[in-house]
């Protein structure tokens, strides 16, 4: 669907991005996660055609679009700030792509009472001006002006990140939703671990200019291939030569280990002895800090209503080696 081929970008004496390329296969949820200036949405911008590449070639269908007008490349784009026009209705914002195609006024009016019912927009929302929309249903009316011109691929730059926490988690179930129900290809940026991990069919972790790894989330997670990638997904312990030597680890490497592969008990003779330092109750979890030979370990524990350990409390602590995620030291 879209190849990215070793694209370069250069602003000034500033590489942006070294060598990328990238796989979009139709249907797809594909997220670029970083965090900020690490060059996920220059990789995007150069999709679209709002940047153009110093090396390297952007193919769409095997077609090479590296040169083609962005008007011309059948891309929706949903921005950060929506970029919707405050004075006009939500129903011209959402008809602003196709009057400018030059349907006709049945034609217009048809696609965009069908796509607003899509996204749940109503025909008194639709008369409103965007300015009177919450946030929630500003996101809804970008969403629905990017799809109505019906493209190819749906380019999303963090669409999501004006919004409050609980609005966002909604919205991020809405856009899964939506994304299954169009089968449109979709190319989402995003600095958020979480949304890119229940949003994504793949996705590449940029770092610096560069893509570290790409993968599904289970292979991104569980199989992070750099230092980077282990410590920027979630949560981790680093461990300290005092627990590696006793679990026969390199000493030329960095171990991590992921806060739910840890396990904890009581009144039991295998692993590590700890002591819990605090807890911090979360409902479905409880996540401790447990000193555990001279390090404190942070482990999330799911919350049966019955093993809750408590500050002060001997315990014993288990580590599988083979849960370990080890890369060489710099």
């Amino acid at each position: 669907m879209i190849r990215l081929n070793n694209i370069f970008v250069k602003f000034g004496d500033f590489q942006a991005l070294r060598d990328i390329n990238v796989h979009v296969k139709e249907g797809q949820f594909y997220t670029f996660l970083g965090p900020s200036g690490c060059g996920k949405t220059t990789t995007l911008r150069t999709i679209t055609g709002f940047i153009e590449p110093s090396s390297g070639t952007v193919l769409m269908n095997g077609n090479d679009i590296t040169h083609v007008p962005i008007e011309k490349r059948n891309i929706g784009i949903v921005f950060q700030s929506y970029a919707l026009f405050p004075t006009m209705t939500v129903y011209d914002n959402i008809a602003f792509g196709l009057k400018i195609k030059k349907l006709g006024k049945k034609e217009i009016d048809s696609k965009v009472r069908t796509i607003a019912s899509k996204v749940e927009l109503s025909d008194e929302q639709l008369e409103k001006a965007v300015s009177q929309l919450s946030g929630g249903q500003q996101q809804r009316v970008a969403i629905a002006r990017a799809l109505v011109t019906e493209p190819a691929i749906i380019c999303m730059d963090e669409p999501l990140s004006n919004l409050d926490a609980k609005l966002r988690v909604q919205l991020r179930n809405e856009l899964k939703k939506m994304q299954r129900e169009f089968g449109i290809t979709t190319i989402y940026v995003t600095h958020d671990q979480e949304e890119a991990l229940t949003l994504s069919d793949c996705i590449s972790v940029f770092n610096k200019g560069v893509i570290e790894q790409t993968g599904d989330p289970n292979e991104i997670y569980n199989h992070s291939k750099t230092k980077f990638v282990a410590n920027f997904i979630g949560d981790i312990n680093k461990l300290e030569p005092s627990i590696t030597s006793q679990l026969a680890l390199s000493e030329n490497h960095n171990h991590f280990i992921r806060l739910e592969r840890i396990h904890v008990e009581r009144n039991s003779d295998s692993g590590f002895t700890g002591v819990i330092e605090s807890e911090e109750y979360y409902g479905l979890y409880i996540k401790y800090y447990i000193k555990v030979c001279g390090q404190v370990l942070k482990v999330i524990e799911k919350n049966d209503g019955f093993n809750i350990y408590k500050a002060g409390e001997n315990v014993n602590v288990s580590i599988n080696p083979l849960d370990i995620m080890s890369y060489p030291k710099e």
